[in-house]
């Protein structure tokens, strides 16, 4: 689901920045008071752990299309969705401009689109709804697949109002959104088992990393590895997913450009104004790795650097971002 610029007109996307950004700060405020320093590395690994999970691009059978893991609501069971919608910007900024993953124009709806409903609907209203008399392996599978496919649907959905909206594009709005939902109910479907199969592991290897959104509420039962092994476990797995399993990737179109085709007959749609022109200018110059791969080529590595590398720079920005914006606060020494 992320969206070209070409979809998206520059008042359109003026406006979803501004909400992007404002639940952003809100966010920001939120995590500062948490003053939780465990957070850093939790959000630097899962931020890089979606950034790997996003690149292996899953075949629904039957249709000519695939989907990814939005990852919204993975990393709010972990994170809490102040910390998980942070981390997510991450993830999307990173995709944006060192490999022109989605629009820069369309920066804010794709944030808009994929982290807010994943982080704080599928968070407050499923997940914590879920999990505040307490934690099981059945309600992490119920919860994880309810989450996603309705954050998902939500998120489809906007991108058509986004469209519709921007009146860019001669996408007529009633066919694009009979074309989204369906292909993205499949696809929450996937991404909701993906996600139970990840969180059931971190119930297993460190039940109180689930979050529940009542605090002092625990598992009630001991983990099976520590905190550092269980991020170890899951950068290994991220750098593993990143490095080589992401060239197994489907080759169709996602959800997104299999809709569009389906109604224009291309994947690619332009658009002109020299807004369009600036962002694409500034894209241009910050993808080193234009859709996860080297300039000038389609040699295999380029894949498996691009993901190295993405996961990399997620935790670098994460990280960064969790100092610069104070997110913990340095206990003071008692004489």
């Amino acid at each position: 689901m992320h969206m070209a610029d070409a979809l998206i007109a520059p008042a359109a996307a003026g406006t979803m920045y501004a909400c992007s950004a404002a639940a952003a700060g809100i966010s920001i405020k939120k995590v500062r008071l948490e003053d939780d320093p465990k957070k850093i590395p939790a959000m630097g690994v899962m931020g890089a752990f979606v950034f790997a999970a996003q690149m292996i691009n899953f075949t629904i059978p039957g249709t000519g299309s695939s989907g990814h893991l939005c990852g919204g609501v993975l990393l709010t069971a972990i994170l809490g969705p102040y910390a998980g919608f942070l981390t997510m910007i991450g993830v999307l900024l990173i995709q944006c401009l060192l490999f022109a993953d989605g629009g820069l124009l369309a920066l804010g709806c794709n944030i808009w689109n994929m982290a807010f409903y994943g982080c704080f609907i599928g968070g407050f209203l499923i997940w914590k709804q879920m999990m505040k008399n307490g934690i099981s392996r059945g309600k992490i599978i119920f919860a994880s697949v309810a989450a996603c496919v309705v954050t998902l649907q939500l998120g489809a959905f906007s991108v058509t109002l986004e469209t519709l909206a921007s009146g860019v594009t001669e996408l007529p709005f009633s066919v694009f959104a009979a074309a989204m939902q369906p292909i993205h109910l499949a696809i929450g479907l996937v991404e909701g088992a993906i996600t139970a199969a990840v969180l059931l592991f971190v119930y297993e290897a460190r039940p109180e990393l689930i979050w529940t959104g009542e605090k002092g509420l625990r598992a009630g039962r001991e983990g099976r590895l520590s905190f550092k092994n269980t991020m170890l476990a899951l950068a290994a797995a991220a750098a593993v997913t990143a490095g080589g399993i992401s060239l197994l990737a489907s080759a169709y179109p996602d959800g997104l450009e299999w809709s569009i085709e389906r109604i224009t007959g291309s994947t690619e749609l332009t658009a002109s104004g020299p807004v369009h022109i600036l962002a694409e200018k500034i894209q241009n110059a910050t993808a080193l790795l234009p859709d996860y791969m080297f300039r000038h080529t389609d040699a295999a590595a380029g894949t498996s650097v691009s993901g190295i590398v993405g996961g990399a720079a997620v935790i670098l920005l994460c990280v960064l971002a969790c100092y610069a914006c104070r997110f913990f606060r340095k206990k003071e020494k008692h004489e």
